[in-house]
């Protein structure tokens, strides 16, 4: 049952991951992101995610340690990035990742992009493989990555992924690909979920929010849900923070889901992971 910012989904080696956790790209270190982090906290949310790239895991680690909630009750997430691909410096990079966190562990970890033309995600891997089975990481996964990448990576591992970090939103529901990762048991999960707000002007998902007395963004987080992807809704604000969060106590109709996902136009607002290579 679906209640609140507690309710989880459980991966694939029984790790149980928040359906909806705060995510801090774009957001400034330093005073921004630990004060983003405290509110989130504070307002019920438990899964906080970073990555290396974003310069701020530092803020984060800070808030963190701040707020008086048990680690155990935390879910915290980073990323890789493309430069640190390669079996001896992913190791490397993840230690500098929890002591910018001041973490002994992470809830997930994952690989940023597949970068195709670099070829190192297999080698990659391995060092993930070796971090989970070294206990410093609940769980390990991947962002970015299209069904080719997955199969890949899958028949030259030990360990399946177990989430998939990926854009999606009404313009890009990416079907073909959450198939591919339910069959696999691996967890989607949803960056972008609102467009950057690209959405809330669109004329279906205000009738649909009107219909709830409910926002727009909303019913693109309740949307998610109900699709079985996992969702991190950025904000620094407060009250958008609790509006997104606000999502347990109304269901969509399976007509109004359908509606919602005929709004595809496999439209991408960030790179496409075949062609993204930079490091």
């Amino acid at each position: 049952m679906l209640k609140d910012l507690t309710s989880t989904t459980k991966l694939a080696n029984g790790v149980e991951m928040p359906w909806v956790g705060l995510g801090v790209f774009k957001v400034e270190d330093g005073p921004e992101v630990k004060q983003a982090v405290i509110d989130a906290i504070e307002s019920g949310y438990r899964s906080i995610d970073t990555a290396s790239v974003y310069g701020n895991e530092t803020g984060v680690g800070e808030a963190l340690k701040a707020v008086d909630v048990p680690r155990e009750e935390l879910f915290i997430t980073s990323k890789l990035w493309n430069a640190d691909q390669g079996y001896d410096s992913t190791l490397k990079a993840f230690e500098a990742t929890l002591e910018r966190l001041g973490l002994d562990y992470l809830d997930l970890y994952l690989i940023h992009w597949p970068v195709p033309e670099a070829n190192l995600y297999e080698e990659t891997w391995r060092a993930f493989e070796k971090l989970y089975q070294e206990k410093k990481v609940r769980a390990i996964g991947v962002s970015n990555f299209k069904e080719e990448h997955l199969k890949t990576l899958i028949q030259g591992s030990d360990i399946t992924p177990m989430v998939n970090q990926v854009e999606f939103h009404p313009h890009l529901t990416q079907e073909p690909l959450r198939h591919f990762c339910r069959d696999h048991n691996i967890q989607v999960e949803a960056w972008s979920p609102l467009k950057q707000g690209q959405l809330f002007d669109n004329d279906v998902l205000k009738e649909i929010a009107a219909h709830h007395n409910k926002s727009v963004a909303q019913v693109l987080v309740r949307w998610d849900i109900q699709s079985g992807v996992v969702t991190i809704p950025k904000s620094t604000k407060v009250h958008r923070m609790k509006e997104n969060a606000d999502v347990f106590d109304f269901e969509l109709t399976h007509d109004e889901m359908k509606k919602i996902n005929q709004l595809n136009k496999d439209e991408r607002v960030g790179p496409d992971p075949s062609t993204f290579n930079k490091r």
